[in-house]
């Protein structure tokens, strides 16, 4: 049975477009990824200290380190062991004040201290197929006052596709805040058909990886 990696970052559980989003890749792929990994870190965030942990500890000889240095090495390794062993990946990462999720560039930067992913050694997951679903709450196309502010969806290109070698597809849904901003009351509309086409967009994502899984399997 194929493994599908799912990774989410919001820190809402309710009203989360990203997790939405993930839902309806999930459901598109029709159980076809009955095993799954979920790393939850918008609400179960990695330890505050342990990067740093795990950084300092590859100067830092083996008998001499902390038993945080271990942990944060432990960790690591954990993060990096459910990456390679999963067949797809979902990655449900929110626009958070113009940059990277808090939670989820703690992870990444996690996983960057492992042997397996240093930067520019490997790319530990070669072809693999992998999907983006990102929300923001404005509008940043061109065009638009903010076109450019946007400094989390192509850095999360970068790590997914350029570093780690994923085959990656993006689902980018924009407006998510014209519900509860009253300034952005006339874009409503928009904002609503933006959602039902990312939705559908991330349910036929999911059948298409459901059959290219069963095409492998053939």
């Amino acid at each position: 049975m194929p493994k599908l990696y799912r990774l989410d970052a919001s820190i809402r559980t309710d009203g989360s477009v990203t997790r939405s989003l993930a839902d309806a890749f999930v459901a598109g792929s029709d159980g076809a990824f009955s095993n799954v990994i979920h790393r939850e870190v918008g609400t179960t965030p990695l330890p505050a200290p342990a990067w740093r942990d795990a950084v300092t500890s590859m100067w830092t000889p083996p008998e001499q380190r902390t038993v945080g240095q271990e942990d944060a090495r432990a960790l690591a390794a954990e993060l990096a062991d459910e990456l390679i062993s999963a067949d797809a990946f979902l990655f449900a990462i929110p626009l958070y004040n113009f940059g990277v999720a808090h939670h989820a560039k703690a992870w990444i930067d996690l996983v960057l201290s492992e042997p397996r992913f240093v930067p520019g050694a490997t790319r530990p997951l070669e072809g693999r197929p992998g999907y983006l679903m990102t929300a923001r709450g404005g509008g940043y196309g061109p065009g638009t006052p903010r076109h450019g502010w946007d400094h989390s969806t192509p850095y999360l290109q970068r790590i997914l596709k350029d570093q780690w070698g994923l085959d990656l597809t993006s689902v980018e849904v924009e407006l998510t805040l014209a519900h509860v901003t009253p300034a952005m009351e006339p874009l409503r509309p928009l904002a609503a058909e933006n959602l039902r086409d990312g939705l559908a967009q991330a349910k036929r994502l999911g059948a298409t990886a459901a059959d290219q899984e069963s095409s492998n399997a053939a």
